[in-house]
Formats: structure tokens, C-alpha cells, sequence
């Protein structure tokens, strides 16, 4: 069951309204369970959804694949449902296989990395850092840690909040897996 509030479009505000069109207008999509969810205060909603900012900023460099790559290794590695399930599904209409991607080297690094991150962010080795100074530029460094930061948030507020698994989404979820919360 949900612990945060998930209002119906009759409970929302104008402005939650506006805030709901725009986005889809921008990005496409719909409105998943985390967005309502998100729609009951509309600064909270704005805040998570600027990870669709940096999402776009982070494609022309890494590729929309390399993206969605590092959004499930962190995801995953931090057990969040309902966004490791949205990435295994991106990964799976793509025709990849999330639980054995043939990957780059760039691909693994980001992979190693997310881990990483939603596992022990205080000791990522120094000779992997040294391999992401090599692999990244200062700027992209800084987007890419700026985007898994919202990654992080976005795995926290549904887990926390026990936002519950879309239902578009039961059929990717990993073999055997049968949470919906």
C-alpha cells in the first residue's frame, strides 16, 4: 500500500494540471503512478523532473541506450522497483536483455559506476575514478554524477513512499519477481 498520497486528476490543482500537460507536451509519455504521486505538491513534481533535463543533455554524448544503462544499474543495485522495472522495460522493447546486456566498454564502465553509486558511493576506488577521468570530460563528469543524483532521489521517493508499480510494467519485472509496491 501506498505510504505518500496518489491524487486522481479530480484532487489535482490547476497548476498540478498545467505541470502534468507540460510535461507529457515535452517528454512525451504519460502520467506513471510517481508523477501523480509527485503532482500533489508541484515544486516536488518540477524538482524530480529535471532529470528529463539532464536525461536530454546526457543522450548527444553516451547515447539514449548508455542512459537507460546506468538509470537501471543504479535502480537496480538500490532495489527500487518501480524504476528498475522502467528501465528493464525501455532495455527490453529495445531488444536487450537487462539481466545480460552485450555491452561497450563505455557501456560497462557506466554499469560498474551506477552500482557503485547506489552501493557505497564513499569508496569508489581511486584507479576507477582514474578510469572515469579518462573515459569522461570534467563537464560530462558532472552531469553524469548531477543525473545519478536524481536517479538516487527518484529510487529513494519510490521507495519510501512505496509508490506502487505501474501496471503497464508487471510483465517486465524480473523472472519470479511479484512485488507491485
Amino acid at each position: 500500500m501506498t505510504f505518500l498520497p496518489m491524487s486522481e486528476d479530480a484532487e489535482l490543482s490547476a497548476e498540478a494540471l498545467q505541470a502534468a500537460e507540460r510535461q507529457v507536451e515535452l517528454h512525451g509519455g504519460r502520467i506513471t503512478n510517481m508523477k501523480r504521486t509527485l503532482l500533489g505538491h508541484v515544486p516536488s513534481f518540477t524538482a524530480y523532473m529535471e532529470w528529463y533535463t539532464l536525461k536530454d543533455e546526457l543522450e548527444p554524448y553516451i547515447g539514449e541506450r548508455a542512459v537507460s544503462l546506468f538509470s537501471y544499474a543504479i535502480s537496480d543495485a538500490n532495489d527500487c522497483l518501480v524504476c528498475s522495472v522502467f528501465f528493464r522495460r525501455i532495455l527490453i522493447e529495445s531488444g536487450d536483455d537487462p539481466d545480460n546486456p552485450q555491452v561497450t566498454e563505455t557501456e560497462q564502465l557506466l554499469l560498474d559506476w551506477g552500482r557503485m553509486i547506489a552501493k557505497d558511493p564513499n569508496n569508489i576506488p581511486a584507479e576507477f575514478r582514474a578510469r572515469l577521468e579518462q573515459a569522461f570530460s570534467p563537464k560530462l563528469r558532472l552531469i553524469l554524477v548531477a543525473f545519478a543524483g536524481l536517479m538516487v532521489a527518484t529510487n529513494l521517493f519510490n521507495t519510501v513512499g512505496r509508490v506502487p508499480l505501474d501496471e503497464v510494467l508487471y510483465d517486465f519485472r524480473k523472472p519470479g519477481d511479484t512485488r507491485v509496491d
